[in-house]
């Protein structure tokens, strides 16, 4: 690399000249770190785990056998529970994930990579969050960086 002012050679990690005194300027981007993809996606854990546990509660709440009409068959009154209870489950798993990250605690990015793997058949919200995931936290430079979150936090 060379001074664009004065053609010295320069150091290959120079901030300026040593001939001149000019102030090298970057061309390349600062490489930016995983925190905000961290907080982000801690956001969107809470977030997803709101739509699952507004409607688990809804159901535990008004789907109850005085809603439905006497010759509704005995099935319905055992489906409605194991729904709600599949919604409250994933829900608040979602919740942990999110508090997790946004806490940098340490089991957090493992929890968020299993939980962003499993909601990766839950199409459209569950896929786009598995993938974000995924795609934020897997790398191995990302492991590290997120380890010393983890310290710093």
């Amino acid at each position: 690399m060379f001074c664009d002012r004065c053609g010295t050679k320069l150091a290959p990690n120079a901030n300026a000249c040593t001939s001149c005194g000019r102030m090298m300027v970057s061309l390349m981007p600062p490489k930016r770190g995983i925190q905000g993809h961290v907080r982000l996606l801690g956001i969107l854990w809470l977030a997803y785990a709101a739509l699952h546990i507004s409607p688990a509660l809804i159901i535990f709440t008004f789907f109850d056998q005085r809603f439905f009409p006497p010759d509704v068959p005995p099935f319905v009154f055992n489906f409605f529970p194991m729904i709600g209870g599949l919604l409250m489950l994933t829900g608040v798993s979602a919740a942990a994930v999110g508090i997790g990250l946004l806490m940098r605690q340490s089991w957090a990015r493992i929890a968020a990579l299993v939980v962003g793997a499993m909601n990766l058949i839950a199409v459209p919200f569950g896929t786009f969050l598995g993938i974000y995931t995924l795609w934020a936290l897997l790398p191995a430079e990302h492991e590290e960086e997120y380890r010393a979150l983890s310290r710093v936090a």
